[in-house]
């Protein structure tokens, strides 16, 4: 995929993009609030460029990108990756003494978090540079209500204000020990080091040990964490496009472990049976792609048996992806309700696919369905997140009922 094939691919959400040369090595590394208007702006001719931008640009010949939660996280992101990846032209972040760093600690028995514009060999861990200490000072202050480290410069033998709003721990007095304070700072380390999904998974793991140990307390807190990672900070979704509002809505009542950028709805229709068809439509960023729609005679199925057209159809989609080595997409929409959803998952795990989110919504009750509960999602009925799959469900059955007319004209003639 050449560069302007790749910039219509890139959302407006906050996120860190790469430039790279021809060889596949980082050019420069930024972050955006907005990462389409960003990246787009580099490339528009009107706009007048500096002699170390055209120098830049004349090497480009790859891109990628990272979405991120919020514009706080980008800033995290990016200096983790510009530290990992030296890129050339990052010059000014390569300039220790002109930005602010976030230090931990780590030579204390209680690490803290701090910004600081100093860099000295304390035996702590020094995270940076970053380039907007507005944005850094936001960061923190999210940082602090993820991982609740102590604020306090000496351990007073009270706790304070921040133990009872919730962004300490209490260590003062003795309210957590210190083994589990820094099982804290250890994830607080993967966070800044950009391993944001190494960090989810860990946490998933010792929140299910927990709740098989019976252990609901402490299950029940870092659910709580995993929660606030995977928001991190929504409070600046109003800036976005309505559709990056409804991406990240999405994301956390389904507990999706990315943005649902790419989805995939499907859809059977038949009359008693005949001249059955399926359907699969493609949403890009929220937007129909037709492009990509897919349309299926149904083959194996005699009969009426709605369950076994879904499987077949998923089926055939996901094998042929697999066969041609292709992306999966971050949501698959089946319309139908649980009887529909655990047919399509079937088929899912027996191509090695389930990891691939999905869920099913039940036509007549409009009620959204996902595995491993009996119960439908709660969900308001006049939610923007019930009308956006909605309408992803409708255009999958508008085009399944299209090409079984289809079917049905030339079966006739």
């Amino acid at each position: 995929m050449g560069i302007k094939e790749k910039l219509k691919d890139i959302p407006h959400l906050p996120g860190v993009y790469i430039m790279k040369d021809a060889s596949g090595e980082a050019l420069y590394i930024g972050k955006a609030k907005d990462l389409s208007k960003r990246v787009s702006g580099y490339f528009q001719v009107s706009r007048p460029k500096t002699a170390k931008r055209m120098a830049l640009l004349e090497k480009v010949k790859g891109l990628d990108y990272v979405i991120t939660s919020s514009e706080e996280e980008a800033l995290i992101y990016e200096a983790s990756l510009v530290k990992e990846k030296k890129p050339k032209y990052n010059v000014e972040l390569k300039d220790d003494k002109s930005f602010p760093f976030l230090k931990l600690t780590l030579n204390e028995k209680f690490p803290r978090l701090i910004i600081t514009r100093k860099k000295i060999d304390d035996g702590s861990g020094y995270f940076g540079p970053y380039t907007k200490v507005k944005l850094l000072r936001n960061a923190a202050g999210i940082l602090k209500n993820i991982f609740p480290l102590r604020t306090c410069k000496k351990i007073p033998g009270e706790t304070c204000l921040a133990y009872h709003i919730g962004q300490c721990l209490g260590p003062c007095v003795k309210k957590i020990d210190e083994k589990s304070y820094n099982e804290i700072v250890e994830q607080l380390v993967l966070f800044l080091e950009g391993k944001k999904t190494k960090l989810i998974m860990e946490l998933t793991d010792k929140m299910k040990k927990f709740a098989d140990e019976k252990k609901f307390e402490q299950a029940t807190v870092i659910r709580n964490r995993l929660s606030a990672l995977l928001e991190v900070s929504d409070r600046k979704t109003a800036d976005y496009s309505s559709w990056g509002n409804v991406a990240l809505k999405l994301k956390k009542i389904l507990r999706l472990p990315g943005l649902p950028l790419k989805i995939e709805a499907f859809d059977v229709s038949n009359i008693s049976g005949k001249e059955a068809a399926g359907s699969m439509v493609y949403f890009n960023n929220g937007l129909s792609d037709k492009s990509n729609y897919r349309k299926f005679r149904i083959k194996s199925v005699k009969g009426i048996d709605d369950y076994a057209m879904m499987k077949e159809i998923v089926h055939r989609r996901y094998k042929r992806l697999k066969e041609e080595n292709k992306g999966f997409p971050d949501l698959i929409i089946i319309d139908g309700g649980k009887g529909h959803l655990g047919a399509a998952y079937e088929e899912l795990l027996r191509l090695n696919a389930g990891h691939i989110p999905v869920i099913g919504i039940a036509k007549q009750e409009e009620k959204i369905y996902t595995l491993g509960s009996q119960e439908p999602l709660d969900i308001n009925r006049d939610s923007e997140i019930l009308h956006f799959i909605q309408s992803v469900r409708d255009e999958a059955h508008r085009f399944a009922l299209k090409y079984h007319h289809v079917l049905r004209r030339k079966f006739t003639f």
